[in-house]
């Protein structure tokens, strides 16, 4: 049996790792799309590094588009086999998928303009709408901590994660030259302090476990920190210096825990009297859906809601889905708060908002989570004075903050606490994904003081046998 990894590997983006059983059954976890400097991104994403017609199933640990985002091309070139996730990550990946798809699109056809002007080629969409709605049929919704037998000598069993809503490590059993062979793989692992998502639960001892290093070398402020740097900061943008506060943050996620914190704000009657604007379609529908799935909820605002049904939702909050209404918000000359995606401040209506709003000192720019180096939100977060935006150059005026620790990763303590449930002597090697190098090696010697003392961190396309 071995293992290829085709994507986060000393990187963050791209989740895509081959398993290859004794018979030849070839098993995809993840198929994700990299993300961050849009000609390295899809010049990656152009070329899988295997052929997707020979593999026979794919599993989906979540539906972040760096997970998922390259399923409609990878049954563009010949996948047919299931697709196995949990029930939510089916419903977020449908709205995700077709979101990704208009992007493309949009994408493409903007940029074959500039190609026809030039005289040169033009280029083919990653993939398009058509494509998306070609993948649906190859699901198969599992439940968590539910044995699954894909074949005989193949079966798996979903645990959360509490990343997202849907959010679960693979744990494989695999009939290898006569012997039972365990390995998991832990998508995103999310923190065991989450305001909204369950706690991450403990798996199956695992003789291999895949596990993700995002933040590897770090660790995140107390719970409440968070809550009175956003007050802060919103203070500080809009009542002292009367400027916007825009934050560029993922639609899945993070965008609905901000807004349950401003709720919660609200309720506490500590939130300035302002205008809050989510500017995101995919956000009210990503919304919609995780309220659909309150078995990802955790005890705390299950408890919460008895009080507050809508936890979602608040006096003077403005959900926008109409272009022109998003349009508008560059004219409005009053302080506010703006949330839009993307995250990462690399595509979006987010990016638009703030070209508008970069070269004024009383604005502010809020990163609240990871972003690739090399996407807007790298540089910004980054500290760099000039940034590129739709082709033109900026001088970084407004005002720049982070709140990393809103971030839905897990810090080192959590992934060490994720793989506690696990007797270190009984795994026999541990790979490092989905992480910088720097911090992947971070966290390889903290792994080691907890007693992994074969880690091994791959590399691009890099094939390792069992």
């Amino acid at each position: 049996m071995k293992i290829t990894f085709h994507g986060a590997a000393r990187m963050v983006t791209g989740s895509k790792h081959l398993v290859t059983l004794e018979d030849g059954t070839k098993v995809l976890l993840d198929c994700g799309m990299f993300q961050g400097n849009p000609k390295e991104a899809d010049r990656l994403n152009r070329d899988f590094g295997f052929v997707p017609a020979e593999v026979d199933y794919l599993i989906l640990s979540h539906a972040h588009i760096d997970h998922c985002g390259l399923i409609p091309k990878f049954v563009k070139e010949g996948f047919k086999g299931k697709i196995f996730c949990t029930p939510a990550t089916l419903d977020l990946a449908r709205i995700l998928l077709l979101d990704s798809a208009h992007i493309h699109e949009s994408d493409t056809k903007y940029i074959n303009k500039k190609l026809r002007q030039k005289g040169e080629p033009e280029v083919e969409s990653l993939y398009t709408t058509e494509d998306v709605n070609k993948v649906f049929p190859l699901f198969e919704t599992i439940p968590y901590n539910q044995t699954t037998k894909i074949k005989e000598g193949l079966e798996f069993v979903y645990t959360d994660v509490g990343h997202i809503a849907g959010s679960a490590a693979v744990s494989l059993k695999i009939r290898d030259k006569g012997q039972d062979v365990h390995l998991t793989f832990s998508g995103d692992v999310g923190r065991y302090n989450d305001e909204i998502l369950n706690t991450p639960q403990p798996f199956g001892q695992a003789d291999y476990v895949i596990i993700e290093s995002t933040y590897g070398d770090r660790l995140h402020p107390p719970s409440d920190f968070n809550e009175k740097k956003l007050l802060e900061i919103i203070v500080d943008t809009c009542l002292k210096k009367r400027g916007k506060l825009v934050i560029p943050a993922f639609s899945v996620g993070r965008t609905q825990e901000l807004v349950y914190m401003l709720n919660r704000l609200e309720i506490e009657k500590k939130l300035p009297d302002l205008d809050f604007y989510v500017d995101s379609p995919l956000s009210v529908q990503a919304t919609q859906v995780i309220k659909s799935h309150s078995e990802v909820f955790n005890s705390a605002i299950r408890e919460y809601m008895k009080r507050d049904p809508e936890p979602f939702d608040f006096k003077r909050l403005h959900y926008i889905t109409e272009v022109e209404d998003s349009k508008k918000l560059n004219d409005h000359k009053e302080p506010c708060v703006i949330i839009s995606a993307s995250g990462m401040a690399d595509a979006g209506r987010v990016k638009h908002h703030i070209k508008n709003c970069i070269s004024n000192p009383k604005n502010t720019i809020l990163i609240v989570g990871y972003c690739e180096p090399n996407s807007l939100g790298g540089k910004l977060s980054r500290g760099e004075k000039k940034v590129t935006i739709f082709g033109e150059p900026f001088d970084v005026v407004a005002q720049v903050e982070e709140i990393r620790s809103l971030s839905s990763h897990g810090d080192y303590e959590d992934l060490e606490r994720f793989l506690s449930c696990q007797e270190v002597k009984k795994v026999k090697k541990v790979f490092l994904v989905h992480g910088d190098y720097d911090v992947q090696k971070a966290f390889k010697i903290k792994l080691a003081a907890k007693g992994f003392n074969d880690v091994e961190i791959p590399a691009l396309h890099e094939e390792i046998q069992l």
